[in-house]
């Protein structure tokens, strides 16, 4: 098993909307970035976990828990000319970018924000925590997974 952190921008899709999808599952489309594509692609299988991100919030925070639960696919709304996420590079015979599905887990009772995040030392060496990390899908260690695991824990 694998672990991942995903960004959204909850402007866009939050933790909320995934909660009221059907079955608490949707497809995870728009990512353009091809380090990001190529962990979705290459590495995701069903049943790795995932930490949910809220990024470009206030504050910015880790809000909950997902799983994988399609492994890749071709992000169909790259050949869509009314989609924001439309790559005219992208087609069906010749897919650039993939997407996954994924199921929630666990909504955290509190987000744990950035600044909090910092303050774990398991958490010292995480992507998420290097400047200018910027990637929206980025693999997580399973301490680190498991550190902030206990930290929302602590709110219940």
């Amino acid at each position: 098993m694998k672990y991942w952190l995903m960004k959204t921008e909850p402007s866009e899709f939050s933790i909320q909307d995934l909660a009221k999808a059907k079955k608490k599952t949707t497809h995870w489309d728009g990512v353009r970035n091809y380090q990001a594509r190529n962990f979705m692609r290459d590495d995701m299988r069903i049943g790795d976990r995932v930490l949910l991100y809220h990024s470009n919030a206030d504050p910015s925070a880790v809000v909950g828990t997902a799983k994988i639960v399609k492994e890749s696919y071709p992000d169909f709304t790259a050949w869509d000319p009314k989609d924001k996420h439309f790559d005219p590079k992208s087609s069906a015979e010749n897919p650039r970018w993939f997407m996954v599905d994924i199921q929630l887990d666990e909504i955290f009772l509190e987000p744990i924000s950035l600044a909090d995040l910092r303050k774990v030392a398991a958490l010292k060496e995480m992507e998420l925590l290097r400047k200018g990390s910027r990637l929206s899908v980025q693999p997580v260690r399973k301490k680190e997974f498991d550190a902030i695991q206990r930290v929302a824990a602590k709110q219940k």
